[in-house]
């Protein structure tokens, strides 16, 4: 990597109550570097499934890490099933599902590197709180984190 690249790390997380039901998704991206975060939000998405809700955060989170000009993206996510379809380990079946993946693919290619990991919910925590603050308040709360 060049100098002056930048490397973040893409904290995602997804959610419905009811599942399907009212959903959200959470997004928080770092500068690998320092931890320090970049930005932060949570997108309110009406009515929709835990899995769309998840592939909501991804595509967030990749446009925010395009829109910082990243060229490394390491995306975190306590999803098994959206972690394991997005390296090959898993089909996807859905076709909802395959939509969102295919546009999640696309933007993929923008980065010099896209590394996909799986964590526990509780190493999440941040973009899961995004997620119900986001449902709870049925509206996006975004912008830079402070």
């Amino acid at each position: 990597m060049s100098e002056g690249a930048l490397r973040v790390i893409v904290y995602v997380d997804g959610g419905a109550r009811g599942n399907p039901g009212p959903a959200g998704a959470g997004v928080v991206v770092t500068d690998a570097a320092d931890g320090q975060a970049l930005w932060e939000g949570g997108l309110f998405l009406g009515h929709a499934t835990n899995n769309v809700a998840e592939y909501q955060g991804l595509l967030a989170g990749l446009r925010t890490a395009a829109a910082l000009s990243a060229d490394e993206v390491e995306i975190v996510s306590d999803s098994q099933l959206l972690v394991r379809q997005m390296i090959g380990q898993y089909r996807v079946k859905n076709e909802k599902l395959k939509e969102l993946h295919g546009r999640a693919r696309e933007l993929v290619t923008g980065f010099a590197r896209c590394s996909f990991r799986h964590v526990p919910r509780s190493e999440n925590t941040r973009a899961d709180g995004l997620v119900n603050q986001a449902i709870n308040l049925k509206r996006n709360v975004e912008g830079a984190a402070g």
